[in-house]
């Protein structure tokens, strides 16, 4: 087995004798006297005026005379894990039903540990019912929603899967169980890969169904209020009606918005630590015009996926970035509770709706907002939501500005055609957000336009706010044990906790926890 890297342009990729020969051509032999090859890893470059596919290929006499495997074909898994019933004793519990609590669970079960899962909102196929309810009655269902539920705020934001860093875990190990579950093989192979918002909630039922079929337990609607301590130990959680659940360790895995947990830890004098993060607008453009500047005109359009972009850059000290681009989507409301208005983006896998928008951020330090203590960011961010709510006349309405009125700090008279799910009211977010946040953004933009000319435009409108990008609070963990420090047991997780920023990577924290918890047993009985 070999590997070699070659690019090909559209037009070639879309041909599979032109691929045969581009291959041919790489190995210096002739297409007629190839082994058989396969795609196993390709990405898009849109830097230079000619576009091409960056792919690797490897050459494999395993495929079979004549194999000739195409991405959609590459990645057939073959079940990589098998969810036996427990054979130990010891019991996970684990707080939240995302990434990271649904990826702990399926590791639990991999490890011979019974996991059961304590989730505050419901099933998928329920959530979704309540979703579609927010958008028409413009009423939260605090546990419901589209940060909370089963599946987490990911569900709803795309599937992006663009998390590749080796440091934090296997991430093929990640993508596998997606594949075993429902997912596109092409997961494996793209390296901006996305499942798409449309597809997740049957892969998040079949992980589910996968959980309960190995012995793992499920708790739907059941909000966690207290944990079970006794002698430093963390033995359990308590839930709303007074219950509780025992078990060996509680991985906390609550999400970004869970500002009930972190109330929960200040009344009982457990540590908690203030974290930077980031807060701006959602930013929004034809998909057409994102085409013609990222492929560098009309000619491609037909043959390349709807652009991307992904941009940074560095204004008064502070970074400004683009964060959950969604090419083809939409934008949603994303507040958790009445009293607050956020949006977030999402799109399905076919990527289609004729809007492109991401959020740009502007990172936030407790030195920025001139606060102490765990609580100085967090409070900085329910203030800005609540002033949002109020600008949108106390409901979910999404205050709205055109991007070129923002930059000259006016009103918008008018507002562009918006893909948002429920309705734009014009706003001065210039006024509203900020000062220090308007001035980053400002300057961000005018850099984003040099780099990609013309996505400064009168077409391009702004939507607010942007807030929940990373949790502002940290749940401090051991960096060896991963268990709180003052409190044995607790294994502090994702992006709730701090130490993750998307699916994948809260996945990885989740897997990684309960492999520490397993560690610890076998140590302890040793």
């Amino acid at each position: 087995m070999k590997q070699i890297q070659i690019d090909l342009t559209p037009e070639e990729y879309a041909s599979e004798a032109a691929v045969r020969c581009a291959v041919a051509r790489a190995l210096g032999s002739r297409p007629g006297d190839l082994e058989p090859f396969r795609i196993t890893r390709r990405s898009i470059d849109c830097r230079r005026r000619n576009v091409l596919y960056h792919c690797t290929i490897e050459i494999n006499d395993g495929l079979g005379a004549g194999d000739v495997k195409f991405p959609g074909a590459s990645a057939v898994m073959q079940p990589c894990s098998s969810f036996f019933a427990p054979h130990s004793s010891r019991t996970v519990v684990i707080v939240g039903a995302g990434p990271a609590g649904l990826f702990a669970a399926l590791k639990a079960l991999q490890l011979g540990m019974k996991p059961v899962v304590v989730e505050r909102g419901k099933p998928v196929e329920e959530r979704k019912k309540d979703i579609v309810n927010l958008v028409r009655t413009k009423e939260v269902n605090p546990d419901s929603n589209w940060c909370f539920g089963e599946g987490g705020a990911g569900t709803y934001s795309d599937g992006k899967l663009y998390t590749r860093s080796t440091k934090r875990g296997d991430v093929g190990e990640v993508l596998r169980l997606f594949v075993e579950h429902g997912a596109d093989p092409d997961i494996m192979v793209d390296v901006h890969a996305h499942i798409g918002t449309d597809r997740l909630p049957a892969i998040i039922a079949r992980m589910r169904e996968s959980i309960i079929k190995g012995g793992g337990e499920y708790h739907f609607n059941t909000r966690i209020t207290d944990l079970i301590v006794k002698d430093g130990r963390v033995r359990g959680v308590v839930t709303a009606d007074g219950a509780g659940i025992e078990g060996d360790a509680v991985v906390l895995a609550t999400g970004h918005s869970a500002r009930d947990i972190y109330e929960l830890f200040a009344r009982r004098g457990w540590r908690l630590e203030a974290k930077p993060f980031a807060l701006g607008v959602r930013v929004e453009h034809p998909q057409e015009l994102i085409n013609e500047i990222q492929y560098h005109g009309k000619g491609y359009s037909k043959l390349l996926p709807p652009a991307t972009y992904s941009l940074v850059t560095q204004v008064g000290g502070h970074g400004v970035f683009s964060f959950c681009m969604c090419p083809g989507g939409v934008i949603v409301p994303a507040a958790t509770a009445g009293g607050q208005q956020v949006v977030n983006g999402m799109s399905n896998a076919a990527r289609n709706s004729g809007f492109a928008n991401s959020g740009i951020a502007v990172t936030v330090s407790p030195e920025d907002v001139g606060g102490e203590g765990w609580h100085a960011l967090l409070d900085f961010q329910k203030a800005v939501e609540q002033r949002m709510f109020e600008a949108a006349g106390g409901c979910i309405d999404a205050p709205s500005q055109r991007l070129v009125d923002f930059l000259q700090r006016r009103t918008s008279s008018r507002l562009n055609r918006s893909n948002y799910m429920g309705r734009c009211v014009s706003a001065p977010l210039h006024e509203i957000l900020p000062d220090f946040v308007v001035d980053c953004l400002i300057g961000g933009f005018k850099d984003f336009d040099r780099r990609m000319h013309g996505f400064i435009t009168e077409d391009a409108s702004l939507l607010a706010v942007e807030s929940r990008t990373s949790s502002p609070v940290r749940i401090p963990r051991d960096k060896e044990t991963l268990q709180h420090p003052q409190l044995q047991g607790l294994y502090p997780c994702g992006e709730g906790a701090g130490y993750a920023g998307g699916i994948v990577s809260s996945a990885l924290d989740g897997m990684r926890c309960v492999e520490r918890i397993s560690v610890s047993a076998v140590e302890k009985n040793s």
